[in-house]
C-alpha cells in the first residue's frame, strides 16, 4: 500500500527544484531547533553545575547540607511543572504549530535565566531570595515541558524516515551538549576565579551569558519552517494545502525559473510566494515505510493509556540515569569524595564528549538494526553497571571521568532513541500533547527528583539506595522496550 508521503516524489525539473528547496529549509530548521535546545539545556544544566554555590548564596548559609538539599529540592520542583507545560504547550503545538511553541519557550527560558543571574542573595533579602529562585525555576520548568515535547515531535517529523534514529539523537545531543557547555564554563570560572569570588558573583555568569546567547537562537527559530507531517495533519483546515491543485495553481503564477528566488524572499506576504514555499516543503522527499512493510500486530494502535505508560517507563529509565551522571555526580565527587571543583568539572567535560559521540552512533545503529536491540543495551547495561561505577569514584578526577564515560555510553543507547520511538508510538494529531505529558511526567518523577534522592541517600549513609533507584528505573525501561512495537522507519502519517 502506497502512502501519500511516498508518492510525493519529484517528477519534473520544477518539482526537483522545489524538493531541493524543501530539504534545504528542513535542514535550516533542524539547525535552528538544535541550537535553541542546546542553549536551553545549557541554562538548565548550569543550575545543577553551580548548585553548591547557589545553595550558599540563595539559601541559609549556616547549614550547608540543608541548603544543598533545598537547592536540589527547587531543582525537582522545576521538573514538577514540566508535565503541565508539556500538556499546555502540547495542545498549543497541535493548533498553532510546532514553530510557534519553540519560539515562545525560548523567550520564557531566557527571561528566567536573566532573573536567576540577577537575584539578590539570602543575606540581602532573606527568604525572598529562595522564593524568587523557586519562581524562576517554575517558569523554566513550565517552558521546558513544552520545549521538550515539541522538539521531540518536530525533529522526528522533519527527519528523513530512514534516518530518524540518527536525526532524533540530536535532541539528546543538545542535553549532553548543554551540560558540556555548563561544565566547561564551570571549569573556566572555578579555575580563573578564587572560591570566594565564585561564591560572591562568579556563579551568576552562566545565567546571564546564556540569556544573551538565547537572542541568537531566537533569531534562528523565527525563520523555522513548520513540520510537513503537522501540515498534512491539518490539511482539512487549509483548503489550499488540502488541494494540491490549488497550491499548484498558485505556484504557476510564478515562473519556474523564478520560484527559488521567490521562496527565498521570506519576508514577502504574497499568496503565490507562500504557496510555492509551502509546496517546496511538501515536495521534499520522505522515504517512510508504508503499511505493507509491517505486520498487523506492529501497526495495531496501542491504547492511549498503555502507550503513555510505556513511554513514561522508557523515559524514566533514561532520566534517572541522565540526571545522576550529568547533574549530580560532580556534586557527589566534590562533597563526598573531596574532589576539587575544577577537577570534577573537567572530568565531566571529557566524559560528556564520549556521551556526545555515542548518541549519533546508537541512533545510526537503530536505523539499521532496529530500536529494540539498542534499548536493551541501555537498560541491561545500566542495571549491571550502576553499582560498580558509582563505587569506583574517589577524589581523583580520572575515576570520575572513567565511570561517567562508561555510564554515558550506555545511557546514550536509550537517550538517542527517545525522539524516534516516541514519534513512532503516537499519532500526529496527539503526538506533541502525549509526548508532553509522558515525557515531562517521567522526567519530573525520575529525573528532577534524582539529584535530591541521591543527595538524601548519601547524607543518610545509604548510598546504595540511590543506585537501587537508578537500577529500578532502568528495569522499568527494559519492560517498556520489550512491550513497544518495532516501527523503525515507519511513515509517521500511518501511525495510529
Amino acid at each position: 500500500m502506497t502512502t501519500p508521503a511516498q508518492t510525493a516524489v519529484a517528477a519534473t525539473p520544477e518539482d526537483a527544484q522545489l524538493a531541493r528547496l524543501g530539504r534545504r529549509r528542513q535542514r535550516k530548521s533542524f539547525l535552528a531547533s538544535i541550537v535553541g535546545q542546546l542553549l536551553e539545556w545549557y541554562e538548565w544544566s548550569a543550575y545543577a553545575v553551580f548548585a553548591p554555590f547557589i545553595a550558599l548564596a540563595l539559601f541559609n548559609p549556616d547549614d550547608a547540607v540543608s541548603g544543598l538539599l533545598a537547592t536540589f529540592g527547587v531543582f525537582a520542583i522545576g521538573f514538577l511543572f514540566r508535565p503541565l507545560g508539556g500538556i499546555v504547550f502540547g495542545r498549543i503545538a497541535g493548533r498553532r504549530g510546532r514553530r510557534f511553541v519553540l519560539v515562545t519557550t525560548m523567550l520564557m527560558m531566557a527571561s528566567a535565566s536573566v532573573a536567576i543571574g540577577l537575584l539578590p542573595t539570602f543575606e540581602s533579602i532573606g527568604l525572598a531570595a529562595s522564593l524568587l529562585l523557586l519562581l524562576a525555576r517554575i517558569i523554566q520548568g513550565f517552558a521546558h515541558g513544552g520545549e521538550s515535547a515539541t522538539a521531540n515531535s518536530y525533529i522526528a517529523e522533519i527527519a528523513p524516515a530512514r534516518k530518524r534514529g540518527l536525526w532524533g539523537s540530536a535532541v539528546f545531543m543538545t542535553i549532553f551538549g548543554g551540560a558540556f557547555l555548563a561544565f566547561v564554563l564551570g571549569g573556566v570560572i572555578t579555575g580563573a576565579l578564587s572560591e570566594p569570588q565564585v561564591q560572591a558573583w562568579g556563579w551568576r555568569i552562566p545565567f546571564l551569558l546564556g540569556a544573551v546567547l538565547a537572542v541568537v537562537a531566537l533569531w534562528l527559530r523565527i525563520g523555522m519552517v513548520e513540520s510537513q507531517v503537522f501540515q498534512e495533519g491539518t490539511d482539512d483546515e487549509d483548503p489550499a494545502a488540502a488541494d494540491p491543485a490549488a497550491a499548484a495553481s498558485a505556484a504557476e503564477a510564478v515562473p519556474a525559473d523564478q520560484q527559488a528566488d521567490r521562496v527565498a524572499e521570506v519576508g514577502s506576504a504574497a499568496p503565490a510566494a507562500e504557496a510555492v514555499t509551502r509546496q517546496a516543503d511538501r515536495v521534499a522527499v520522505r522515504d517512510g515505510l508504508g503499511e505493507d512493510s509491517f505486520s498487523a500486530d506492529t501497526l495495531k494502535p496501542l491504547s492511549p493509556a498503555l502507550s503513555i505508560v510505556l513511554i513514561f517507563f522508557l523515559v524514566s529509565g533514561v532520566a534517572a540515569s541522565n540526571y545522576t551522571w550529568t547533574s549530580y555526580v560532580s556534586t557527589y565527587a566534590q562533597t563526598q569524595e573531596g574532589m576539587s571543583p575544577s577537577g570534577a568539572y573537567w572530568a565531566l567535560v571529557a566524559a560528556l564528549v564520549v556521551g556526545l559521540a555515542s548518541l549519533p552512533f546508537w541512533g545510526a545503529v537503530s536505523d539499521r538494526w532496529g530500536r529494540k536491540p539498542v534499548l536493551y543495551v541501555f537498560a541491561v547495561g545500566t542495571i549491571v553497571t550502576v553499582f560498580p561505577l558509582m563505587g569506583f569514584i574517589d577524589d581523583r578526577p580520572w575515576t570520575l571521568f572513567a565511570s561517567t564515560s562508561i555510564a554515558l555510553f550506555l545511557l546514550s543507547a536509550g537517550a538517542a532513541l527517545l525522539a524516534s520511538v516516541m514519534a513512532e508510538t503516537f499519532p500526529t494529531s496527539s503526538r506533541t500533547a502525549k509526548i508532553g505529558f509522558a515525557y515531562s511526567l517521567a522526567t519530573a518523577v525520575f529525573g528532577g527528583t534524582t539529584p535530591y534522592v541521591n543527595e538524601l541517600a548519601v547524607s543518610q549513609g545509604v548510598p546504595w539506595a540511590s543506585n537501587l533507584f537508578i537500577a529500578f528505573a532502568a528495569a522499568l525501561a527494559l519492560w517498556a522496550a520489550w512491550r513497544l512495537p518495532e516501527r523503525k522507519g515507519i511513515d509517521l502519517t500511518i501511525v495510529r
